[in-house]
């Protein structure tokens, strides 16, 4: 057939059955992107003879005869379109991957779909943005500041180096690379909870034209690993291998085929014959953990405790137990104790980009893997240990990756593709379908935390308990970690004598949990800061007396359950300002109801976070001086949306005394060298970029030093600029300086603390349960916020994303324990009409310990918002809600059966 595809006669043959999308990607147009396989996302959107359609929908053939234009087509780096234009200005995007079909839409929409915005993008989603700076761009609004307008470099909104690229299509995913002689593989899936693999048979599926090979059980390394990526890799129980003869959730790989096309590899699956011997699951934590139930992992006690799981026979991960003082004294000197169980759900990261990844051996020997991830060279370390092959002999790389929020510290692809490619002697891609990600990836773990507050009448916390279930579902890919850290700063925010911690980590037959944007703060939070509302409704203390009588200041220690980490310090402290700063402007929103159908009220809730993980997280950074003059600095770490490129290279321009533009970044591939543990934890900032900042201050003190020494005259005596030094009033080029270099190194320790503050004003619809927010205020303490546009555009994303899952999230598990709702359509993740704009406030410290006075801000946005959710609600309906989320069906039953009472 003929087309017209971006102002160019093509002829094109679709296969049977094709979509657009995909035969505009087997064509090149990489801007065209697979978000999901429903027409739910819009990241593959284009237009159809002028018209916004989802390609992912369209079949094929029906464009024949047709004029197709992506975003390439709308303008390029050279001379852009003014709606790539105004998203660039606005910098309406975060991790870029679903902007290209937002740009396509907006460009087609006219003035009465503009005057209606939410309504008109309903078909576009974002998970990273939380959409007010799409807003913006639609709007016109110029949020990026330029270079030369600026006197200093950090602390201004300079734009993301990425962002021309993203406008235009031209930035390259993992999948957006044409690779010769790519092959394709797919996995068949465990239709059981929890079953044996008797027998598999591979005849048919080996017969289909096409496959290539099929691996099982058989083909897989017997060594036991965990999913999550560390630092210290035995910070995870090892109870996984790449293909194992048990299946312990619906959705786990049971066999891998190989073929030439998707098609085939799909057909093969489809072929194989397998034998299961099926066996009682267990799918919820309390009957893991009653007395006979079946074990989800089954070994020799000595054999499990040496993989670091703590009581195999009964389904226990690990536990913890601690405290400070006399719990019971402490209750027995308590006016008013409150005691109370709170539940948080399954939710997804739903990042735009699925885990997707290509793996070949080049011309070198050398196995490279680039994939979609947050930790290239913890993903290098674990393939050299599964394959028993030397780290030097394995490159892993990715460029722009699209969206990740804790879903991507993981290696759930790369280990197939390592042994297939291996097999075939060829590339081998797999990208996961979205009903894959939902189901068999990794989701928040759900909790069950129950809290004890005891207190004097004048609010003076006397006691406090804290008890958590945590269901890490088959694995115990970071169970430890998220029961740990979610049962620190959620307790040590608060002074009070007399502290008890319990925790449990179980495993189930339910898809795994994993790594989460707040890593098991948000559930806590969700149960204490709930708790300290009911406590204070029972002592008649206004909430945000209640928190400021009790939080912890600078020179308290800042105890849990295990005493007061030793390289946790204040390096600046913000909470009392982030509560004063959120108390006065929901004091400012005076709106009321609008009938007797509608309550209103307000809530908050606070949150405290140590600024990187503990253990020990390591980055390094290099930059040298260029023949012509520009810098070239080289990171270890993934930039997923954080804005960590923007970061890096305004840290290191305001060392060196010149601009971002001057400096040309490479990163996140360990074939460049150095080292990164990982962009999690929100590491991105405060190691390694203490990391460049070393570097570069390294790097201007050997060129002041150069220079002085060309000249004769004393190191202080020259002044670094742009492109020159000047040195006894002459300029001496940089390009005179080539080949001087530095490199700089952090290892994650001392830590600082952060805060977060989230206040709402909220309008609840008793008639049909609907919760209206009329005001959304939170305050962060976010040390010197090095480029404010991203931070804010941070704390944003994290109150959106946590919105959804404080209302309308949940991956929910039938009783087959099987995913019930594995699509877009399904899972509701908050739209443009979803969400009110959140007022972004920062607080005024500076950290001594992060660079340029910085402190993380990505996670930690999120890990309030439940809680002051469901504050909000309850000082709107007199009504409780201890369970998310907070769904209109949900809350329309308890206020309809709050009535009834009386």
């Amino acid at each position: 057939m003929r087309l017209v595809i971006d102002g160019e006669d093509r002829e094109a043959t679709p296969q049977p059955g094709q979509c657009l999308r995909t035969l505009l990607r087997d064509m090149g147009r990489f801007g065209v992107k697979r978000g999901c396989d429903a027409g739910d996302c819009g990241a593959c959107s284009v237009l159809l003879d002028g018209v916004p359609v989802h390609s992912c929908l369209m079949p094929a053939f029906r464009a024949e005869g047709r004029v197709v234009t992506t975003v390439a087509g709308l303008g390029n780096p050279a001379a852009l379109h003014p709606t790539q234009k105004a998203f660039l200005d606005a910098q309406g995007y975060q991790c870029g991957f679903c902007t290209a079909g937002m740009i396509v839409t907006v460009s087609a929409l006219d003035q009465g779909q503009l005057a209606s915005l939410p309504e008109a993008m309903k078909g576009n989603l974002c998970r990273c943005t939380g959409y007010r700076a799409i807003s913006d761009a639609v709007a016109g609004v110029t949020n990026v500041m330029t270079e030369h307008a600026v006197a200093t470099v950090t602390g201004r909104d300079l734009g993301a180096p990425s962002g021309v690229a993203v406008v235009t299509g031209t930035a390259r995913y993992t999948l957006d690379v044409a690779v010769p002689g790519l092959t394709h593989l797919k996995l068949l899936r465990s239709p059981h909870a929890h079953a044996r693999l008797v027998a598999i048979d591979t005849t048919a599926a080996l017969a289909v034209p096409g496959v290539l090979c099929v691996l099982t059980h058989e083909d897989s390394p017997q060594h036991h690993f965990s999913t999550a990526r560390h630092q210290d890799w035995r910070d995870d129980p090892d109870d996984s291998v790449v293909l194992d003869s048990v299946m312990r959730f619906v959705g786990q790989r049971v066999a891998a085929v190989v073929a030439e096309t998707v098609a085939a590899a799909e057909a093969g699956c489809a072929q194989l014959h397998v034998t299961y011997e099926v066996l009682p699951a267990v799918l919820t934590p309390q009957s893991a953990l009653t007395p006979g139930a079946p074990a989800v992992h089954d070994g020799p006690p000595e054999v499990m405790r040496e993989r670091r799981i703590r009581d195999a026979a009964h389904n226990l991960v690990a536990e913890l137990a601690g405290g400070v003082g006399d719990l019971a004294a402490g209750l027995a000197a308590a006016d008013v104790v409150h005691s109370a169980e709170y539940h948080s759900q399954r939710v997804q990261h739903a990042a735009m980009e699925t885990n997707a990844a290509i793996a070949f051996v080049d011309a070198d020997g050398i196995l490279v893997m680039r994939t979609s991830t947050q930790v290239p060279y913890l993903v290098q370390t674990a393939l050299a240990d599964l394959l028993k092959r030397p780290r030097k002999t394995i490159r892993v790389l990715c460029e722009q990756v699209g969206g990740g929020f804790g879903g991507k510290q993981e290696m759930l692809i790369e280990d197939i593709l390592a042994l297939a490619t291996l097999r075939v002697g060829r590339p081998v891609q797999l990208e996961l379908t979205r009903a894959e990600q939902f189901a068999a990836t990794t989701c928040r773990h759900p909790m069950t935390v129950s809290v004890r507050l005891g207190a004097r009448r004048d609010g003076t916390l006397t006691a406090l308990e804290l008890d958590v279930l945590s269901d890490t579902g088959a694995y115990g890919n970071h169970a430890i970690g998220v029961l740990f850290h979610g049962c620190g700063e959620s307790v040590a925010i608060y002074r009070c004598p007399n502290k008890r911690v319990t925790g449990r980590v179980v495993y189930t037959n339910t898809p795994p949990s994993g790594a989460f944007r707040g890593y098991g703060l948000s559930q806590t939070i969700f149960a204490i800061e709930s708790a300290m509302d009911e406590l204070a409704v029972k002592l008649g203390i206004d909430p945000f007396d209640l928190r400021h009588r009790n939080r912890i200041k600078p020179g308290d220690q800042m105890v849990s359950f295990g005493g007061s980490p030793e390289d946790v310090e204040y390096g600046s402290y913000g909470l009392d300002q982030c509560l004063d700063l959120v108390r006065d402007r929901l004091s400012a929103c005076t709106e009321q109801a609008e009938s007797t159908d509608w309550s209103v009220g307000s809530g908050m809730a606070m949150a405290m976070i140590d600024t990187i993980p503990p253990r020990g997280h390591f980055a390094t950074s290099r930059i040298q001086i260029a023949a012509d003059g520009h810098y070239e600095l080289t990171v270890g770490t993934a930039d997923f949306g954080s804005g960590s490129s923007t970061v890096h290279l305004q840290i290191a321009a305001e060392a060196l005394g010149s601009l971002p533009s001057r400096i040309r970044l490479a990163q996140s591939d360990t074939a460049l060298g150095g080292y990164d543990s990982g962009a999690f934890g929100s590491t991105g900032t405060v190691v390694a970029g203490l990391a460049t900042q070393r570097a570069a201050e390294a790097l201007a003190a050997l060129i002041r030093k150069r220079a002085a020494s060309m000249h004769g005259r004393e190191e202080g005596s020259s002044v670094l600029h742009a492109d020159h030094v000047e040195i006894a009033s002459q300029e001496v080029s940089l390009g005179e300086f080539a080949g001087l270099a530095a490199e700089g190194a952090s290892d994650g320790s001392r830590r600082s603390i952060a805060f977060n503050v989230q206040g709402f004003r909220v309008a609840v619809h008793h008639p049909t349960g609907r919760i209206r927010i009329l005001k959304s205020v939170h305050a962060a303490d976010a040390g010197r916020v090095i480029n404010p546009m991203q931070c804010r555009g941070q704390v944003e994303g994290g109150v959106a994303q946590a919105l959804g899952a404080a209302l309308f999230e949940e991956l929910r598990i039938d009783a087959s324990g099987a995913v019930s709702n594995a699509a877009f359509r399904s899972y509701h993740i908050p739209t443009m009409a979803d969400l009110p704009p959140t007022d972004v406030l920062f607080a005024d410290t500076y950290d001594l310990i992060g660079p340029a006075g910085a402190k993380s801000m990505s996670e930690s946005p999120f890990n309030p918002v439940a809680a002051a959710l469901a504050n909000a609600v309850a000082d709107a309906t007199d009504v409780r809600f201890r369970r998310t989320p907070l769904a209109a069906d949900i809350v329309w039953r308890a206020l309809s059966q709050h009535a009834a009472a009386g």
